[in-house]
């Protein structure tokens, strides 16, 4: 009926000579049904499943293309995921928008949970109007770095599919997107080599420079508003002690060259404190307003510097590879039995003579390392005032999540001046404790967090402290106070890790959002943020020299981040699944040792660069404790007997020294570069 009425229209047009009107009569009708409802030629024009179209023929192009530009490509595909979805909420297309999460948020969820979670919530326009995590991704353009020749492909892709969705990919790139284009000659991280080993690499993680400033994954800006080359300008050298110290330092070190001379071919400790000095003066150190106030020296800080600069002259000497043959590297390892399971930390004096470990039956216990009887509190008479070769500490009301011991060193005289004199402790009971090891009591008890506190570790010249908590702030303490001084707050999660920078100017905190920040001590402004870990942040470590930041995960991965520059140096893998508990540097900064779940002491090559195609080598390792996860645990080999799971570990590993059914709590460096390590026996 509509047909004809059509047709009689365009013949009486033609009668009248009305050829413009029915040129265009006849050009609108090619476009209609038979009901002369519109034709829908793109794709475009057909309302909310536009985008679900779009996004599947983008992500089946990625999954087409050359091997060495998928990678890249891959990453367009998370922000173009988000502005779909809020875009189809803003259209109101709710059925559509909840079709489309739902179809495509699997490929997301290992390293965008938390951003899945907070969008899930997002269901009306009022909601893109009030989620935060909608005002973070439309506020600011979602910056993705591309190679010239990957772009030039993608530009020629979206051209060629115009109508079939191109449109709607244009559109929003455009809009929300910041694709930055890089020459292959000009930045080596876009050479064919670097794309090659991001083609075969197995895992997809951010680069360090992607995403919005300010939220994760993103670049090591920690402002929205900052450009992404805009980065605060850190000051890593070593403080150095002031004049009146170092006289005083110098003064024994030259006594102690008269006592006890030098043997030939050795320097002296005044010329290797001298060379020391000429060392850290050259670097860009803080001044004395960017640290936090310490108190007046005493003789106790002199005498811990005269046993640093002998201990470091004596040390063992750790250098680079030679032959591709790595540093040899002791480890001396301290099992505990008969604990049951219910060990939580553990930590070593810097003394070397004690060790304690706190457990969930809420107290701590502190051990002599070489077995020796400890003095009990004194004024004490009769049977409680015996030395025994441990001591309980009670007090906490809940489990005890980490222990941590006060800077000391070790001491050539009688009376032990140097010897460590305080432990600090933190628990499910929101506190944190001051013990005293000489009266073995309780002295001072710190309270502020509103929630556990995970993690607690003094600051390098001792009388500062930091803590973590699950209340989603890192806190600053000071012995004589019993109010926090600086509070930290920026995690979207629980605090879980803490540590210092090597001059008390910076530190840092890693959370179960998978992020690592960086904060100045003196406002408490962040100035780093590091994203680029797929699971939670287990364990951190900052080498001695300043310049490096290693953290470690519960997947069994260890990240390198080089402070200044903010950029992510390297990838290491060698342990299974369960988490990575303890990081420590050797005293040059080349050499990191690694313990954990898996019950092995790794040491790594930090200077070492990764493998070229990003894999590694294939190896069983034994000695796997029974925290490990199910899918990394033991199979049955031929035989009856037990056989580790295959693991995957990069090139950079030194060596491995497994436990048997043994977790390692704790790795520490010595100041001669030997490694005390300690675990729990699990039988």
């Amino acid at each position: 009926m509509l047909a004809d009425r059509r047709r009689k229209v365009l013949e009486y047009l033609s009668k009248k000579g009305y050829n413009r009107t029915e040129a265009m009569l006849r050009m609108e009708s090619a476009n209609q049904d038979v009901d002369g409802r519109p034709i829908q030629t793109r794709v475009e024009d057909s309302g909310g499943v536009k985008y679900g179209k779009a996004f599947d023929l983008f992500r089946n192009w990625i999954e087409e293309n050359l091997e060495i530009y998928k990678a890249d490509l891959r990453r367009l595909l998370w922000p173009v995921f988000v502005y779909s979805f809020l875009d189809l909420v803003s259209q109101w297309f709710p059925r559509e928008s909840k079709n489309f999460f739902n179809n495509y948020r699997e490929i997301f969820e290992n390293e965008h949970e938390h951003d899945l979670r907070a969008l899930q919530a997002v269901a009306l326009p009022e909601h893109v109007d009030s989620s935060e995590i909608a005002k973070i991704y439309y506020s600011q353009r979602y910056r993705v770095t591309l190679s010239q020749t990957a772009f030039y492909n993608l530009i020629g892709f979206l051209e060629s599919k115009e109508k079939e969705g191109g449109a709607v990919l244009v559109s929003l790139i455009q809009k929300q997107l910041n694709v930055c284009t890089v020459e292959r000659t000009a930045d080596e991280q876009f050479s064919l080599a670097k794309l090659i080993e991001r083609a075969r690499r197995p895992d997809d993680y951010p680069a360090e420079d992607e995403g919005i400033p300010g939220h994760n994954p993103g670049s090591a800006n920690v402002t929205q508003g900052a450009g992404t080359s805009v980065l605060t300008r850190l000051k890593l050298g070593q403080m150095t002690l002031d004049q009146e110290s170092r006289q005083d330092v110098l003064g024994e070190l030259q006594n102690e060259d008269r006592i006890n001379p030098p043997a030939p071919g050795q320097s002296s400790l005044a010329e290797a404190f001298e060379q020391r000095i000429k060392r850290e003066e050259s670097e860009d150190v803080p001044g004395r307003t960017e640290l936090p106030p310490r108190p007046p020296p005493i003789a106790r800080d002199v005498a811990m510097e005269v046993q640093k600069v002998k201990e470091n002259r004596d040390r063992f000497q750790i250098s680079g590879r030679t032959g591709g043959v790595g540093p040899g590297v002791s480890v001396t390892m301290f099992t505990l039995h008969n604990t049951n399971d219910s060990v939580t930390c553990l930590d070593f004096s810097g003394d070397y003579r004690l060790i304690a470990a706190g457990f969930d039956l809420h107290y701590i216990r502190v051990w002599s390392i070489d077995g020796s009887p400890l003095p009990g509190p004194p004024g004490l008479e009769g049977q409680d005032s015996r030395p025994t070769a441990s001591h309980r500490l009670f007090g906490h009301s809940g489990p005890v999540y980490n222990v941590s011991f006060a800077p000391a060193t070790a001491s050539t005289d009688r009376q032990g001046i140097t010897y460590c004199r305080y432990l600090l402790s933190c628990s499910a009971d929101k506190s944190v404790r001051l013990w005293s090891l000489e009266s073995w009591a309780c002295v001072v008890v710190y309270k502020g967090h509103d929630g556990p506190v995970w993690d607690v570790t003094w600051g390098p010249h001792g009388h500062y402290f930091l803590t973590g908590s699950l209340d989603r702030t890192a806190r600053l303490w000071s012995i004589d106070r019993v109010d926090y001084l600086r509070l930290f707050v920026g995690h979207d999660r629980d605090v879980d890790h803490v540590c210092f920078h090597p001059n008390s100017a910076y530190v840092f905190t890693g959370s179960c959002d998978k992020m690592v920040r960086m904060w100045l001590v003196t406002n408490g402004y962040p100035v780093r943020m590091f994203t680029g870990h797929a699971s939670n942040i287990t364990a951190l470590a900052c080498s001695p020299d300043g310049k490096i930041l290693a953290s470690a995960d519960d997947s069994g991965t260890i990240i390198l981040w080089d402070l200044a520059p903010g950029k992510l140096l390297k990838r290491m893998r060698g342990h299974g699944k369960g988490g990575i508990w303890s990081l420590t540097w050797s005293v040059e900064s080349t050499v990191l040792v690694s313990g954990g779940a898996d019950g092995t002491v790794r040491v790594w090559d930090v200077q070492l660069p990764n493998d070229a195609n990003g894999q590694g080598k294939v190896i069983g390792e034994g000695g796997a404790g029974q925290k490990l996860e199910p899918s990394v645990s033991n199979v049955s080999g031929a035989g009856g007997k037990k056989k580790a799971k295959e693991v995957m570990v990069t090139s950079d590993q030194i060596s491995a020294f497994p436990t048997k059914k043994s977790p390692v709590y704790k790795v520490m460096f010595t100041q001669q570069n030997l490694v005390l390590a300690g675990g729990a026996f699990l039988p």
